[in-house]
């Protein structure tokens, strides 16, 4: 049985993602800063899949002591693993003038540290199987200044840039890395919004393009993947 790591799982993408691997066949880990959460999942994912091994870690991803005891914990439970998912980040909008103090630090920290130390703590078991598959949950606004996008576009940009230099550095090791960009998609950020529900992708489109990457040939990689709802950008 195959094992995957997701941080930022209890929700939205990164629960779509768990869900769909669960179905194809996979053990499981999570992490989310609600403890609450977590528990009600674990317990539906295993009623569900009683088969699976499944992690749920409570964890804030902003915090690198905790990051690495997430993967201390996931290494002591699974051992090596197939796919690493860095989906943990936050959203917070912004103009660099004016945003509050420490708003970049933050962002950093969430949105690209979380995937730099994450992916560092799988690395040597990958590296020594020469396999594994690395994805980075990054955005449009990784493409694409926009108004008010202010530290978290530049942490978006970051966590892409980041991408394609593990994607350079791993590939001698057989190891694939894609990033992925999404645009907006329906998840608890979007409520309240007023944006129609039509205008919003669905969490499990990027589940489902996520694990199509994920099954090709050893001979292929999808180093990039970029969608956005039918109708555009909102």
């Amino acid at each position: 049985m195959k094992n995957a790591v997701i941080s930022g799982g209890s929700q939205g993408i990164g629960k779509a993602i768990a869900e769909k691997l669960l179905g194809e066949g996979f053990n499981i880990a999570i992490c989310a800063r609600n403890k609450e959460e977590l528990s009600a999942l674990e317990t539906l994912w295993k009623g569900k899949y009683p088969e699976r091994q499944i992690i749920c870690f409570k964890a804030d991803m902003s915090i690198q002591a905790e990051v690495e005891a997430f993967a201390k914990s996931v290494l002591g439970a699974f051992g090596p693993i197939d796919i690493l998912v860095n989906n943990a980040g936050i959203f917070m909008p912004g103009l660099i003038a004016e945003e509050a103090d420490g708003q970049l630090e933050h962002l950093m920290a969430v949105n690209l540290y979380s995937a730099y130390y994450l992916s560092r703590a799988f690395m040597p078991a990958m590296k020594a199987r020469k396999a594994g598959h690395i994805f980075n949950m990054c955005s449009v606004a990784s493409l694409k200044a926009y108004p008010n996008g202010g530290s978290y576009g530049i942490s978006k940009y970051a966590l892409l840039g980041f991408s394609d230099n593990l994607r350079e550095e791993l590939k001698s090791y057989d190891i694939k890395v894609t990033a992925i960009s999404p645009g907006a998609t329906a998840s608890r950020s979007w409520d309240g919004s007023g944006v129609a529900a039509e205008r919003l992708m669905e969490a499990r489109d990027l589940a489902d393009m996520l694990y199509a990457s994920y099954i090709l040939s050893a001979k292929a990689n999808v180093e990039h993947i970029v969608m956005r709802p039918q109708q555009g950008d909102i």
